[in-house]
């Protein structure tokens, strides 16, 4: 017993220092052939005041000169930063990249955030007020706007606000409504499983008949995940697993010290999380956003159930703006930038900074 629990013990110090080696805690630098920083990039990771609460973000970019970008996470209350590690989506070679880990998530987790402040229309305005911190720091009378799942529910609903602040909106798995998006996954899921044969998740999910209930329980959110992963519709659609696809890499990211990845799940996992989900839940963005004033642009996994394709292209057809595209990923989930990057590059630059829907679908 004495000899066990050494090992134990052991093994416990061992994978300690080694998350601890992994942990440094500063963002890599864009280096030359020459391994010297390249001149005019940056890479940094701060905190910023935003409507009183101090806020972490990462920013990056070969060219600090280029466009700004402020990415919008989704979870909710899950940062995407840490995917890039092992899934670039190269966006720094064209923008400067704003990272934004969003009130309660992340790097701007904090226990002490009143649950008060946990809100839709708060996050609306933290939005704004981080698109101002840019466009005054690099000199940009507008930005670009990208929201990824839960970032696109909040993310959609401040492009129509202050269109005079973006070039564009980009929806990644953009939501539109939520409550049926669940509805039309848990069918699939069960179908699935059905033909899988699979009848211990069966029993799983048949303790959350989501198809026919007015509300989903917290206690479904993550057998869902589960769920999805294992048959390809979750995050990724080569992802089947939520603990090696995103608890471990978060955990080898270098650029986070390890106080920081402790509170990226804490973050997760937090009444945050939950607070924001029923809202999201509750809310029906396309009676909400009919029209914006700037051009639109929608990415989507054809293997998306976790925000349901289906959907997505629904409301993208009902959308009243002056330019949209809408750009199916036939090799994607949920998460087309980090499953198909060089397509989502190329979309960037040839359609969306020039204001064109050239290689959108017809």
């Amino acid at each position: 017993m004495l000899i066990a629990l050494s090992v134990v013990l052991a093994c416990l110090l061992v994978l300690i220092g080694v998350l601890l080696a992994f942990s440094h805690g500063k963002p890599m630098p864009f280096l030359d052939e020459n391994g010297r920083p390249i001149e005019g990039s940056i890479s940094e990771k701060i905190h910023v005041n935003i409507n009183g609460l101090e806020q972490g973000m990462i920013i990056k970019s070969r060219d600090k000169t280029k466009p700004v970008l402020l990415f919008l996470h989704g979870g909710p209350g899950l940062p995407e930063y840490f995917l890039t590690k092992n899934h670039p989506t190269g966006f720094e070679d064209y923008f400067t990249v704003c990272w934004w880990e969003q009130r309660g998530a992340g790097l701007s987790y904090s226990p002490d955030i009143p649950l008060g402040t946990i809100t839709v229309e708060q996050l609306i305005s933290d939005t704004r007020e981080v698109t101002n911190y840019l466009r005054n720091r690099f000199g940009k009378e507008k930005i670009y706007l990208m929201g990824h799942s839960g970032g696109s529910f909040f993310g959609i609903l401040a492009a129509a606000r202050s269109p005079e602040l973006y070039h564009a909106y980009i929806g990644i798995a953009q939501m539109s409504q939520q409550h049926e998006s669940e509805k039309l996954a848990y069918t699939y899921m069960v179908e699935q499983y059905q033909m899988a044969g699979d009848q211990r998740m069966l029993k799983r999910l048949g303790k959350f008949p989501v198809d026919k209930m007015d509300s989903i329980p917290d206690s479904y959110r993550a057998l869902r995940d589960d769920a999805m992963h294992k048959i390809g519709i979750g995050t990724m659609h080569t992802m089947k697993s939520v603990i090696t696809g995103l608890f471990l890499p978060s955990f080898i990211n270098r650029e986070y010290s390890f106080p920081e990845k402790i509170a990226i799940w804490r973050g997760k996992w937090s009444e945050y999380s939950t607070i924001l989900w029923h809202q999201m839940l509750a809310t029906d963005l396309t009676t909400k956003v009919t029209k914006l004033d700037i051009p639109v642009y929608f990415f989507h996994g054809i293997f998306d159930y976790t925000v349901t394709y289906a959907l997505a292209k629904e409301y993208f057809e009902m959308l009243q703006v002056p330019m949209k595209g809408f750009y199916t990923f036939e090799k994607s989930a949920h998460s087309p930038l980090f499953e198909e990057p060089e397509k989502m590059q190329n979309i960037l630059q040839e359609d969306v900074l020039s204001g064109l829907n050239n290689l959108a679908d017809k």
